[in-house]
């Protein structure tokens, strides 16, 4: 593919979407350059994509329930780059580039690790902040996540450890900002995970 474009991930139903031209939309009507009818928490005219040159840009058009890249809710425009998962509703779309020659289409750090139920239960709840809309919101803290999980601190600390190892993740500072923006990167938390409430968009 020679052009940038978009994998827009909806349930277990997966679209490569390519992005030509100097702009399109995003919402639920069929005009829009990228449709997602069947997502009722999708406004009708949900969010945009602007070309500047070299680069996409991604602002929010007033939607009902907001725009998410990283698991941040978007306050302005936002220069994507390669990997940027944006969530819409309960639709994840992840910004790709074209490969170069020589490379496949596989980004490193993408794949999904073999999670245990409770290591998915601690990343959820690790992520959960980011429902407070704050664009630099930090992820939640041990100990809050062990009231959230009712199990103990050192407990949490030992599935943290073992989900610092699947992702590859180093012994470095912010290992658990790092987690949380890798869980939201690869798809394996979403907006729809952390909020379960299903309001209709207007």
């Amino acid at each position: 593919m020679d052009a940038e474009y978009l994998e827009v991930r909806s349930g277990s139903t997966l679209e490569v979407v390519s992005l030509t031209g100097e702009e399109l939309t995003i919402g639920r009507i069929d005009t829009n350059g990228v449709s997602l009818a069947s997502d009722r928490l999708v406004s009708r005219l949900h969010a945009a994509l602007k070309r500047y040159g070299g680069s996409w840009c991604l602002r929010d058009l007033g939607s009902a329930n907001g725009t998410f890249v990283n698991g941040r809710r978007l306050t302005g425009e936002w220069t994507l780059e390669p990997g940027d998962e944006i969530t819409i509703g309960k639709t994840s779309l992840v910004f790709r580039t074209p490969a170069r020659p020589g490379e496949d289409m596989t980004v490193e750090g993408t794949t999904r690790p073999q999670l245990t139920a409770r290591e998915h239960d601690v990343l959820v709840a690790l992520c959960r902040p980011a429902l407070s809309g704050e664009v630099f919101t930090e992820p939640a803290s041990v100990r809050a996540m062990a009231e959230q999980l009712f199990i103990t601190e050192a407990a949490v600390k030992q599935h943290l450890l073992h989900l610092y190892d699947k992702f590859g993740i180093k012994n470095t500072e912010q290992r658990r900002t790092r987690l949380a923006n890798e869980t939201f990167r690869r798809g394996i938390v979403t907006r729809s995970d952390l909020h379960p409430s299903d309001h209709r968009a207007e």
